[in-house]
């Protein structure tokens, strides 16, 4: 694989976990003591970090190196839902901007948010285990 597409599948990922983790290319610069045309550099896949920059990025994100140097294939996220039908409904939110808040981590959603999302989610469980 040529070194661009590297580049590129690394910038993807790493725009994911700082999404996914509620972080910006600030965030980055100052939690990891990295300047900001490094930082905006590996976002739009300008350039390629050394290693050891590699393992201080999984590190902050708890992931391992791979999840940022791998490209991601359709089916493992395919494999996460045991209907496809949810497996394409999630994937349509997930594509929606508006929607795809709903995969975010909520950091600072009140409990009572979550509780209120959590029950609705066990109430719709309820009546499909009912219907089976």
């Amino acid at each position: 694989m040529a070194e661009n597409e590297y580049k590129k599948i690394f910038a993807k990922n790493l725009k994911h976990y700082m999404t996914s983790q509620g972080k910006n290319q600030m965030d980055l610069m100052h939690d990891l003591g990295l300047s900001s045309s490094t930082v905006s550099n590996w976002c739009t896949g300008a350039k390629l970090p050394r290693m050891d920059k590699i393992q201080l990025l999984a590190d902050y994100f708890h992931i391992m190196k791979s999840d940022l140097l791998e490209e991601k294939s359709a089916s493992n996220t395919d494999d996460y839902y045991l209907n496809p039908e949810t497996s394409k409904i999630a994937q349509e939110i997930y594509d929606n901007k508006e929607l795809s808040l709903l995969f975010d981590a909520a950091r600072d959603a009140d409990p009572e948010d979550l509780q209120t999302v959590h029950s609705m989610l066990m109430a719709l469980k309820r009546k499909e285990q009912g219907n089976s």
